[in-house]
């Protein structure tokens, strides 16, 4: 007899899960590149060697101490001084002056009168930290960093707002500080405004850019930076290449024509640039002088704008001070400036009338018009 399928009984549903796949016997791994696998992470967990180039960490390079100029002679514009001045600018950026005026022994006052700015406290020093909004005054210093500095720095100029801030700090101290500053400022200025001169006179391109400082750059008069070099510096390499590294972040924050730097006593002279480092050893009780950007730009870049730094030695028994003075000349105004500082000369008066008074006259002349004819007319 058939039997019909709806009388089997039902099974149940099966829910078991399919048997695992065959795993092979052996400690080989299932990938089948594993080679392949092995080398590229071997590699990439390796940690490479880094090697800076010399674009970006410049080695240094020793050369023969750039020429020492007399300033006499560069006052009587004789040929071979100028000669050596343009030349010196336009290779390394930097030249010696020697004969410049100024004697050493009132130098050396002011340099050690100046270092009594560096006694001042921490505590105190905070209220004259120099910031985006105040850029005189001392030199921050983040934590750790504090115990790492080889020099200290402090930046002076001619701001009332500084006067009164260090006065508040340093009440005995900083009106005689001030004051011999401000006598070998102004006998550094008369110096570098002397060199401009002759570097205006001098240049090629003197009859396109000869008031390009003046006009494209803001004037913020001449600044002197003054730094303590510590003694007890490590010997070592590290303590150069922090500073080579430091100066090319930093830079210089203010723009200038040039850059005097009175450091006598300097066992070596570092001058960076973009294209590489070069040291030398300063003669004594010469100038270092550097050309800044607003060389770089009269000279339509065949001066060389380059930074400057003195290196004092490690085995020094005591702190040495050394003075950068950054002169930048005034600015003359130039025929884009703006209508509120345009003026109109009256030569038979001598007085001058701005362009505001001007316009307050027609106002005043248009209505008088108007009010003669509406009289005229009415009368």
């Amino acid at each position: 007899m058939a039997v019909s399928p709806e009388s089997l009984p039902e099974k149940p549903l099966d829910f078991r899960a399919p048997p695992p796949s065959p795993i092979a016997s052996g400690r080989r791994s299932c990938v089948t590149n594993d080679d392949v696998l092995t080398e590229f992470l071997e590699h990439s967990l390796r940690v490479p060697d880094l090697i800076l180039p010399d674009k970006v960490f410049p080695r240094q390079k020793f050369i023969e101490n750039p020429p020492s100029i007399d300033f006499q002679s560069l006052r009587s514009m004789q040929s071979d001084a100028v000669s050596k001045l343009l030349d010196s600018i336009a290779t390394i950026g930097c030249f010696q002056l020697v004969n410049y005026g100024v004697p050493v022994e009132f130098i050396n006052s002011t340099m050690a009168t100046a270092g009594g700015v560096f006694g001042v406290s921490s505590e105190k020093r905070a209220a004259v930290t120099r910031s985006p909004e105040k850029p005189y005054g001392f030199e921050e210093v983040h934590g750790e960093e504090e115990e790492n500095e080889f020099s200290e720095e402090f930046v002076w100029c001619r701001d009332e707002s500084l006067k009164q801030e260090m006065e508040g700090v340093w009440p005995l101290g900083y009106s005689k500080f001030s004051e011999k500053i401000e006598t070998l400022m102004l006998d550094m200025e008369k110096v570098a405004e002397k060199i401009l001169q002759v570097v205006r006179e001098n240049s090629e391109r003197k009859s396109v850019n000869r008031n390009c400082m003046e006009q494209e750059q803001e004037n913020v008069g001449s600044v002197c930076y003054l730094y303590r070099h510590c003694r007890d510096v490590p010997a070592d390499s590290s303590s150069l290449r922090y500073d080579v590294i430091r100066m090319l972040i930093r830079g210089v924050d203010f723009s200038h024509a040039l850059c005097l730097h009175i450091c006598d006593g300097a066992s070596e002279f570092h001058v960076y640039s973009k294209k590489g480092w070069v040291s030398f050893t300063p003669d004594k009780d010469a100038i270092v002088i550097t050309a800044g950007d607003q060389i770089q730009a009269f000279g339509g870049g065949q001066l060389k704008h380059v930074i400057g730094r003195p290196i004092f030695k490690t085995d020094q028994k005591e702190d040495c001070i050394s003075m950068a003075v950054l002169y930048s000349p005034p600015s003359i105004p130039s025929s884009s400036s703006s209508s509120s500082s345009i003026i109109t000369y009256i030569p038979e008066k001598g007085k001058t009338i701005s362009l505001g008074q001007q316009f307050m006259i027609a106002i005043f002349l248009t209505l008088l018009y108007h009010f003669l004819v509406y009289a005229y007319k009415k009368f």
